[in-house]
């Protein structure tokens, strides 16, 4: 058998902070063993864990690689609503008058994501 992924782990400051923002993303929790000010930190979801570790340097520059998000059970734009709420930052509209597009935003240490239309918005275009 092939590999599979079991992570993707991203670099940060506060490992934990991160996580829980993105455990509220995924609609998940953070891994039971972590705890704040903890080295690393795991949100399990469907598919791939995010394994948060933290580093002594700051980002500086754009992600190389990136997650992009499908809404289950919301429209894109409610979601980027959702998400901004949660304390994301739009750094990207690419969302255009006919529906289509997608948004880039970033999480709180200012890594890059796109948030794209659902599949129920993919399958009536």
């Amino acid at each position: 058998m092939s590999s599979l992924v079991r992570h993707v782990t991203i670099d940060c400051a506060d490992a934990y902070a991160l996580a829980e923002f993105w455990a509220k993303v995924l609609d998940s929790k953070v891994s039971d063993d972590d705890a704040p000010g903890d080295p690393e930190a795991l949100v399990e979801s469907e598919g791939a864990g995010l394994l948060f570790i933290r580093v002594p340097e700051p980002k500086a520059v754009k992600n190389r690689v990136h997650l992009d998000l499908q809404p289950q059970d919301r429209t894109r734009d409610e979601e980027v609503e959702r998400l901004l709420a949660l304390g994301a930052t739009l750094v990207g509209d690419h969302r255009n008058p006919d529906g289509t597009g997608w948004a880039t935003l970033a999480d709180p240490e200012g890594n890059e994501f796109c948030v794209e239309r659902s599949k129920a918005e993919r399958a009536g275009s």
